[in-house]
């Protein structure tokens, strides 16, 4: 899995594709060269930015997501490889065949590893976990007492230090911070689930049928404090209602271009979200019982 997040959003450019290589042309700069394969994620925001349908099918064969931005310059839509396996027709099967206690005991893993994250970044940023990390050792499989929730209660008001702040995906402070960061991990997982050789769609606990990265959805859940940090530190020393600039948009995909630790060893994300999509097929193949998380 490689490393590299290509963000085109500081004027107009031409997208084209030489020798298994992304061009980047602007006007009045040299042509940049990046080769498909180290591309993990491209996300476009500039309203003029022209494609050719070489780089579309180049990102897919590649493996690399394509995020796509609205005017508000917060991504709108996301394009992932469909051909990710060479076992994919089994897994989907598997996958699509997965009993529902199955789905509910991996789900409780991704909320327990969820929530600790949480609490171990309240702890960093405040010096308390606010009851987090004893929450997280409460959640039964499929978490029928929506610790998940709970949790959340707890954390949004403290994270930010503003007892007022509320999630919402239409609102112009922080909020627009969150969307962006967590549309980039969305991409990220997506990617590493098509490369796993199961469905994005086809998700543990998201179910919304109008929803198709149901499955990204769930398997991004212990990796939001990533961003939430990201955020924090960003409003600190800018503000919740600074631009969502490039300066920005680098301290938010900054972390999910840095390592984390998963069995005493230091990994990229990529290969933690690689690792953690592979050990949910072998789950749905019989193979393992638990999912490989890392220690955020």
């Amino acid at each position: 899995m490689t490393d590299r997040l290509v963000d085109i959003s500081e004027g107009p450019a031409r997208l084209s594709v030489s020798l298994d290589r992304l061009v980047v042309k602007r006007e009045g700069a040299e042509e940049v060269f990046i080769p498909l394969a180290d591309i993990a994620a491209l996300c476009v925001s500039h309203p003029n930015v022209v494609y050719t349908h070489a780089v579309l099918a180049g990102l897919a064969r590649a493996g690399a997501a394509l995020v796509v931005c609205n005017d508000r310059r917060l991504p709108a839509g996301l394009m992932l490889p469909l051909e990710g396996n060479t076992t994919q027709a089994e897994r989907f099967i598997k996958q699509a065949e997965a009993s529902q206690p199955l789905r509910k005991r991996l789900w409780s893993q991704l909320v327990q590893a969820k929530v600790r994250t949480q609490g171990r970044l309240l702890e960093q940023l405040h010096g308390h976990d606010f009851g987090l990390k004893a929450l997280a050792g409460q959640v039964r499989s499929g978490d029928p007492d929506n610790i998940e929730a709970q949790a959340s209660r707890r954390y949004w008001p403290v994270i930010f230090g503003d007892g007022a702040f509320r999630r919402d995906f239409e609102a112009e402070d922080q909020n627009r911070y969150l969307n962006y960061g967590y549309a980039i991990l969305r991409a990220l997982t997506g990617r590493a689930i098509c490369s796993a050789g199961l469905h994005p769609s086809l998700g543990l606990h998201h179910h919304n049928r109008y929803n198709p990265y149901c499955l990204a959805d769930d398997l991004m859940e212990p990796f939001r404090p990533l961003v939430d940090k990201a955020v924090a530190g960003l409003c600190e020393a800018r503000g919740a209602d600074a631009p969502l600039d490039a300066a920005t948009k680098s301290a938010l995909i900054g972390p999910l271009t840095g390592r984390l630790t998963i069995k005493g060893e230091s990994r990229t994300m990529f290969d933690v979200l690689a690792r953690l999509a592979a050990s949910l097929a072998a789950c749905f193949l019989g193979q393992r019982n638990k999912l490989n998380l890392p220690e955020c």
